[in-house]
């Protein structure tokens, strides 16, 4: 682990100044700029204390970050097809995420699966086609054309179906993941 590089990463992240660092762990600038450019390592009290102002535990601070991937391409979808419907995860191991976007592509016909009520919300944008948006406790539905958006609680029990003559596609995301 670069130990320099983890203290200037959280020293940023927290948006301090090497003096403000300075000045709260009672240690010289000088010498936190050393320790960042891993010219001195410090004893562990004094690392201790540096941690703990940077406001994290040592456990985290020796947490090495992962590489987030930000990206993705079609190499890196996940498709599952049921029936008239074909799910597009769209961003891989969305569950650990706050949000979760699929692209749904129904046909003719076709329904997607119920959503049990939850705490969250959804938005859902019609690429192609018409939708129909039921709300399976109230027995009310919305239709949700080609260029429309849908945005609503989780609160309900719902579904996506397509009425129409011609396949749907909707890309559609939950916050939290409940796909």
């Amino acid at each position: 682990m670069d130990l320099g590089k983890r203290v200037k990463q959280l020293r940023v992240k927290n948006d301090m100044t090497l003096e403000e660092l300075a000045s709260r762990t009672e240690l010289t600038k000088s010498f936190l700029s050393q320790v960042e450019r891993n010219l001195t390592t410090p004893s562990l009290p004094t690392l201790e204390n540096i941690v703990e102002v940077l406001g994290v535990s040592m456990g985290d601070f020796f947490q090495e970050e992962k590489n987030v991937q930000i990206a993705f391409t079609e190499k890196d979808y996940y498709e599952d097809e049921k029936d008239l419907v074909k799910i597009t995860y769209l961003v891989p191991n969305a569950q650990r995420n706050n949000m979760d976007p699929i692209l749904l592509t129904i046909e003719p016909h076709g329904v997607s699966q119920v959503i049990p009520p939850h705490d969250g919300e959804e938005m859902g944008y019609v690429i192609r086609g018409r939708i129909v948006l039921r709300d399976l406790t109230g027995n009310t539905s919305v239709t949700v054309k080609k260029g429309e958006t849908f945005y609503i609680k989780g609160d309900f029990r719902h579904c996506l179906e397509n009425d129409g003559g011609s396949v749907a596609k909707v890309l559609w995301v939950s916050a939290p993941p409940v796909f």
